[in-house]
């Protein structure tokens, strides 16, 4: 088998760093989600969290969270498109909660700030990898005949 094929395309440094990115947001995302079906089932916070305790606004956070990050992170882990987009739809929700709602939810800066954290390097990412196919395309356009 010939490894160097045109249409298989070779994996760069960048594909391999978005890769292993993408990998350890998942890893974080299913922490999230583990912390929050922990709270909901009353095994963390000494059962204060459970979900017959909670108000309505943290019975809708916390269950939609709960969902939303073990399913972003199997879509981060697996590279697919919609990894990032329920991703963004978790971190939105833990944005609004924590940084437009803090009355109800508390402030929490710190999650609020490793997710737009994550989200300048998902950016970054795919900036410096559409560049890196725009310059490829570019030169294999130059090189045939």
């Amino acid at each position: 088998m010939e490894t160097d094929s045109p249409t298989i395309p070779k994996r760069t440094l960048a594909d391999l760093l978005f890769i292993l990115f993408l990998r350890l947001v998942a890893v974080s995302c299913f922490w999230f989600g583990l912390q929050y079906w922990a709270m909901l089932v009353g095994y963390s916070l000494v059962g204060a969290g459970r979900f017959d305790l909670l108000s309505l606004p943290w019975k809708v956070a916390s269950t939609s969270l709960a969902v939303l990050f073990p399913v972003a992170s199997l879509g981060l882990w697996l590279t697919v498109s919609w990894g990032p987009v329920i991703w963004v739809l978790a971190a939105g929700g833990q944005v609004l909660m924590y940084g437009l709602l803090p009355d109800i939810f508390g402030p929490n800066k710190l999650i609020i700030l490793l997710h737009l954290m994550v989200a300048a390097v998902y950016c970054i990412f795919r900036l410096l990898l559409w560049l890196e196919k725009r310059r490829h395309r570019r030169q294999v356009s130059v090189d045939l005949p």
